[in-house]
């Protein structure tokens, strides 16, 4: 229900670990498993959900995206 122009992803990290690391401690590197679940849930590869959410975030926190991969039709 989230438009993709406003997607951010993160891991509750430190407490929350998503499924197959529940039960461990998080970590940042975790943050494959939440994109991976949208990707499904969406329709579109895990690539694209990186690329969204990236973007997203230069935007939020003012960066300047790096050069990324032309998008695909959505």
């Amino acid at each position: 229900m989230v438009p993709a122009d406003k997607m951010l992803i993160e891991t509750d990290s430190p407490y929350l670990s998503p499924e197959p690391n529940r039960g461990k401690r998080n970590n940042s590197q975790n943050v494959k498993y939440i994109a991976e679940k949208i990707a499904e849930f969406r329709g579109i590869s895990v690539e694209e959900v990186a690329n969204i959410t990236y973007e997203n975030a230069s935007r939020f926190f003012g960066t300047p995206p790096k050069n990324l991969p032309p998008k695909s039709p959505r």
